[in-house]
């Protein structure tokens, strides 16, 4: 394997080292090939009485902020997803429902944010994945792979965070 390649790892494994369960194995999921919108989403599944597949399936095109156009960031998508799937409404009378969801997503994009500057993928990677000079560029420096399990991580955890009251706290085992 090349060093560059090993070191990329070893930085990785190291920040999972520290990670919660949940967060961990979203990284995990990411790393294995599942796209960031996924890996963030589907770590709650269990929580909110959703098959897995549903929510891998629903998730799918969020990926790459929102089908590689650069958009607004997988793991953040991923993240309003599971909130809505959390406390979402689902009748068009369920104003109070509607109202603590947007609440709750404006309080997770606010945090992920301030932590990292901008829920752009195009931002957050310097480089725009719906062109293709910013998707050579985003592959060559392998920016997915060691920017966007950050990402996927912040996410779970700023997410954690603001759903303890109505999540297990633990992640979903596949």
């Amino acid at each position: 394997m090349p060093r560059k390649i090993e070191a990329v790892r070893s930085a990785i494994n190291l920040q999972v080292n520290w990670m919660g369960d949940r967060a961990k194995e979203a990284v995990s999921r990411f790393m294995q090939g599942y796209n960031c919108a996924q890996a963030v989403s589907s770590v709650f599944a269990g929580d909110a009485g959703v098959p897995e597949e549903v929510v891998l399936c629903a998730a799918t095109g969020f990926g790459a902020g929102a089908g590689r156009t650069g958009g607004t960031c997988g793991a953040v998508s991923g993240g309003v997803l599971a909130i809505g799937l959390l406390v979402g409404s689902t009748g068009a009378d369920e104003k109070e429902a509607r109202e603590w969801t947007y609440g709750l997503t404006r309080e997770f994009i606010t945090r992920f944010t301030l932590k990292r500057g901008t829920v752009s993928c195009s931002e957050l990677l310097g480089c725009d994945l719906s062109t293709g000079e910013g998707l050579d560029r985003a592959r060559k420096q392998n920016l997915t792979r060691t920017l966007c399990p950050l990402y996927v991580r912040d996410a779970v955890d700023i997410l954690e965070e603001i759903l303890a009251s109505v999540t297990s706290g633990q992640p979903q085992a596949r």
